[in-house]
């Protein structure tokens, strides 16, 4: 597991006129490759510049501000004091709203997760709020603003520190898509199978057990690459388009599964 992170924002969880000052921190992180744009010809590294478009020279960041267009060509510069006084209620405190039980949240509205640890002097209202929540075995719905915009999100004891769940808001959630199924057939024996095949995989969850191969394995492929020697591909599984005889497949996946 990865060091605790920096916090990234600090201000106030506030509930009726409980106020517990604490900091926010992210509790995931990215295990990407990072990668350089190259020209092909020479494989020499681009530059990308922030060219003013009127005399063609190159800004420093300290000099670029954020700019609404409010008619063609147009423009009003929108500084943080800007955001913050669109919704001064949450610039600084993570406002609950109410408590629900997190059951009723479904999955597809969580969007990323934060820590959220308390500043110095806040650590008795902090473990109250903790207690409370699993006395209650709700979690609270709150309100707060992160990167010049507001979110809503879920508060939760996780482990003995609050986790704060960023969540989408409702119209952010695109509609299910229409999944055309009424017309197909699927017989007891069919069910019974797949029941079966099921059950025959189900296991505990660990997390831990779960590991991404993909980003190691690129990482020998450029070695080897850099080394000038030959990479193996290994050939991809070549899987049927379509199920011809679902009931075959099906039988199939449980004998393999037993002699595994």
């Amino acid at each position: 597991m990865a060091k605790a992170a920096r916090s990234i924002w600090s201000g106030a969880i506030s509930f009726g006129l409980v106020n517990i000052p604490v900091k926010l921190q992210s509790a995931v992180q990215d295990d990407n490759i990072d990668f350089d744009m190259l020209s092909k010809d020479d494989l020499a590294p681009i530059h990308y510049a922030r060219i003013d478009s009127k005399t063609g020279e190159e800004i420093p960041y300290k000099d670029i501000v954020k700019g609404y267009q409010y008619a063609k060509g147009k423009y009003i510069v929108v500084t943080d004091e800007d955001f913050a006084k669109a919704r001064p209620d949450i610039a600084k405190t993570i406002d609950i709203i109410q408590f629900v039980k997190e059951e009723e949240i479904d999955p597809i509205y969580y969007e990323k997760p934060y820590y959220i640890v308390p500043a110095k002097g806040s650590e008795k209202s902090y473990k109250l709020l903790l207690k409370a929540l699993d006395e209650t075995k709700t979690v609270g719905l709150a309100e707060f603003m992160l990167r010049n915009r507001a979110h809503i999100c879920a508060l939760k004891n996780y482990e003995g520190v609050l986790l704060l769940n960023q969540l989408r808001y409702d119209e952010e959630v695109k509609a299910v898509p229409d999944v055309k199924t009424a017309g197909e057939r699927i017989t007891p024996k069919e069910i019974q199978l797949a029941t079966k095949l099921i059950n025959q995989l189900t296991e505990t969850f660990n997390p831990a057990a779960f590991k991404d191969t993909y980003i190691a394995e690129l990482k020998k492929v450029i070695k080897a690459k850099a080394a000038g020697k030959d990479i193996q591909i290994a050939e991809p599984k070549k899987l049927p388009a379509t199920v011809k005889d679902l009931m075959e497949v099906l039988k199939q996946s449980l004998d393999k599964k037993k002699r595994a």
